[in-house]
Formats: structure tokens, sequence, C-alpha cells
């Protein structure tokens, strides 16, 4: 009898257990916008669970080296990911903040052992990227995955600050 509510106690505690490592690939594309004034934009790479609360905050591509934190001052027009995570967190945070990006495919791997992912159970999930530029504007596109297997690559498309992003889990 012990036996059979040890095996039970395992089980029910492997159900809960978080999903085996397993890496999320990421592209973004920044497009080359034809304007007077061109700036990087600030990037944030996030994952909301089924109920649209932030999950886990990946990437955040911003000027951590302009002069008296105003590059910080900034990140909040990033409203979506300031509003579910960034005003909780103090920057830089390690393994997460980066400088910004140039235009172009930028190709980023988070590792599920490694980063914040490691703490997500198996399920469907939405990865969120959104993007602010100074003297721009504003864009966020979502993407929805699974967690927990490798897939298909999913993928949606900007309209202006944001080209193509997808996602798959290896």
């Amino acid at each position: 009898m012990k036996r059979t509510v040890s095996l039970l106690t395992f089980a029910g505690a492997a159900v809960g257990a978080p999903a085996m490592a397993a890496d999320l690939n990421v592209t973004v594309e920044i497009p080359r916008l034809s304007v007077a004034e061109y700036h990087k934009p600030y990037v944030a790479i996030w994952v909301e669970g089924p109920d649209a609360t932030a999950a886990a905050t990946l990437a955040v591509w911003y000027d951590p080296d302009s002069k008296e934190d105003k590059g910080e001052k900034w990140l909040k027009d990033m409203r979506q990911w300031w509003r579910k995570a960034g005003r909780t967190m103090s920057f830089p945070a390690d393994g997460i903040s980066s400088a910004t990006r140039a235009p172009g495919p930028q190709k980023v791997t988070f590792s599920g052992a490694k980063s914040q992912l490691s703490k997500l159970k198996p399920g469907a999930y939405t990865l969120v990227v959104e993007a602010a530029r100074e003297v721009g504007g504003h864009e966020a596109v979502r993407v929805p995955f699974t967690w927990g297997k490798p897939g298909k690559t999913a993928s949606a498309k900007g309209t202006a600050e944001l080209g193509a992003v997808s996602v798959t889990v290896k």
C-alpha cells in the first residue's frame, strides 16, 4: 500500500514540474525606415501566459550608456511591457538588457535551462515583441507558441516599427 501512495505522489509531482530544458529561437526583423531622423528602436521581448500576464521577460534592448540614465527613462515608452513587467525590474538587468540593435534580422536564442524560461510549465504561451522609437512610432507583435515540446516555427508581421517576428521551440 505504501508503494502505491509513493508512486502516486511522485506522478503528481512530475505533472506540475516545469518543462524539460528546451531553447526558444527568436528572429526579430527591425526595418530600416526612410525618415529624416532615424533612431534605433527600444525593444522588449517577453512571454505572456494564457491569462495575458507576463510570465518571463527575455530581453530588453535599450541605450544603457545614455547620460544621466535617460536610456532607462524611455523604457516606459514600451507601454505594454512596462505595465506588465518593466516597472518592477532594476536596470541594467543581468542576462536580459543589452544595447539597441541595428536594422535587419536579429536572431537570438534563449536557453530554457538558463533563462527565465526554466520556470515555465508546458503549455500555450504568447511571445510578445514591443518596439518604441524616439521621434517614431510604437508597435507590438504577438506570436502564439507551445512551450514544452519542439514545434514548427510560428510567425507574425508588424506593420511599421517591426517586421517579421518568428519563434521556434527547439
